[in-house]
């Protein structure tokens, strides 16, 4: 395709491109700003990438993408003094970052990379045209650029068109980008949990014969993407293409080891399309930003059912402490996408928490196992509500509302309890100076042994006044053979 640059005119606007002109007269103060400065000293700056991309979907945030036939230190001389903040980070890579305005900016010479071919990071070579730099990129529709101040539309590659048509394709063959860059494979699954985007038939084809590339991949960059990918719009769409094309198996096999095989009497669902729509109803519960947390326990709730299935006697499949399995598989995963210790430790607790309410409805729990319940889950009950009614997959109506029904008497009775008392802060009703006062021990074990009990007691029975305390905690301390002084 011919990369000449032609202006936009009124008769070709489309909608796309007039959300993309408004968008642009939103931060044009700044950009074509930018652009004179560079433009005075002999130099292109075009506005390019996501921002482009953005733009014409209208929704373009305050981070702007550019790039510029200047090199970095013609950059950094073109903009200070203008600039209220720059940083020289990536540097190394053509980028130098500045702030302008609220503005976020990134200005990038024009590439020619090349990859080192074991571990794929690129390795930098400058370019000269903005014609070499749009074909380098990842997808049609971030290789668009629109020139400042002049506010030109360049689309080589039909970006456009394939943006109209929610189409994933690449500026070159498939082939020849993902083998620059195998992490693209899994950036093009984010476009489509991200945007919805379709991945052409030459992508698809290219992501499953190449999956295994993804390997070279470093966990960190490999962690990135799928975050992203789970905190889009519709996770869901881009976890299918995972699975259909294999790259699931390459970082995250249990998820494509969902798929377990139906036994001819239909005696358990479909565990992999069952997630699915726990992921789907996850979001749907969800207020506000996306929460990663909520979506990968979803998504890992049932990880533990293929190691666990068993059929019975009489034919029934079971997945007995599946949930304790799948924590465990659920931490070591995490783990090796090198996620942060806190937000493994809440997803875990969350796949082992996920199915202690189903005994709540046959009408055995106490007041003590809801205190229990709520204790245990501390800060992530919000989360854990929402993970087990988005458990509730059942297309039986009437189990279905009766599963509602009963989580909705839980929430009320851990309303009730919680105006009685402060069930996130349950202590005992003795602190542990208390307790080695009463009982002539030193701090040690056997301290938070007697701590211990002090609060399961307190679970149990709520809270109870100095003297019942003190009189449980000596009875205690006697059945352990200890004799309080006096």
């Amino acid at each position: 395709m011919s990369d000449q640059i032609t202006p936009l005119t009124d008769r070709e606007l489309t909608e796309a491109q007039r959300s993309a002109v408004a968008e642009l007269l939103r931060v044009s103060p700044v950009a074509d700003e930018l652009g004179g400065r560079f433009a005075a000293a002999g130099h292109e700056l075009h506005l390019v990438g996501g921002s482009v991309r953005d733009a014409l979907l209208g929704r373009l945030g305050n981070d702007l993408d550019f790039c510029t036939d200047a090199r970095p230190e013609r950059t950094l001389e073109l903009v200070k003094g203008w600039a209220e903040a720059i940083w020289e980070t990536g540097r190394e890579f053509g980028t130098i970052g500045l702030q302008r305005r609220g503005l976020r900016l990134e200005i990038t010479t024009f590439r020619a990379e090349a990859y080192d071919g074991v571990s794929r990071n690129p390795v930098v070579a400058f370019g000269d045209s903005l014609a070499e730099d749009l074909r380098r990129r990842d997808f049609t529709v971030n290789a668009m650029a629109v020139s400042l101040p002049g506010h030109r539309f360049t689309d080589p590659y039909g970006g456009l068109a394939d943006l109209a048509a929610r189409l994933i394709r690449t500026p070159g063959t498939p082939a020849e980008s993902f083998g620059d860059d195998p992490l693209r494979m899994l950036r093009a699954a984010r476009f489509a949990a991200q945007l919805r985007f379709t991945p052409a038939p030459a992508v698809r084809e290219a992501m499953a014969g190449m999956a295994g590339d993804l390997s070279r991949i470093t966990a960190e960059r490999v962690r990135d993407e799928f975050s992203k990918l789970m905190t889009g719009a519709d996770p869901v769409c881009g976890l299918r293409l995972l699975v259909g094309t294999g790259l699931a198996d390459v970082f995250l096999p249990e998820l494509s080891g969902l798929r377990l095989e139906i036994d001819e009497h239909a005696q358990h669902k479909d565990v992999y399309e069952h997630t699915l729509t726990v992921v789907a109803n996850a979001v749907r519960l969800e207020e506000g930003e996306p929460d990663l947390v909520l979506r990968l326990a979803a998504l890992l709730h049932d990880v533990g059912k293929p190691a666990t299935k068993a059929v019975g006697p009489d034919g029934r499949v079971s997945f007995h402490h599946h949930e304790m399995v799948g924590a465990r598989l659920a931490r070591q995963r995490l783990k090796a996408l090198r996620y942060p210790k806190d937000l493994i430790a809440d997803v875990v607790e969350l796949v082992a928490l996920h199915l202690r309410f189903y005994g709540y409805g046959r009408g055995e729990w106490s007041d003590s196992a809801v205190r229990r319940y709520v204790t245990d889950a501390g800060p992530l009950l919000p989360r854990l509500h929402r993970l087990t009614r988005s458990d509730c997959t059942t297309r039986n109506r009437r189990k279905a509302a009766q599963l509602a029904a009963d989580y909705d008497a839980l929430e009320e009775r851990i309303a009730r309890l919680q105006a009685e008392e402060d069930l996130a802060r349950v202590r005992p009703d003795l602190d542990g100076n208390a307790i080695m006062q009463l009982l002539g021990l030193p701090p040690g074990p056997l301290v938070g042994r007697a701590w211990r009990y002090l609060k399961d007691l307190r679970l149990e029975r709520g809270p109870l006044d100095r003297d019942e305390a003190e009189a449980e905690l000596l009875r205690w301390a006697r059945e352990q053979g200890i004799e309080p002084p006096g």
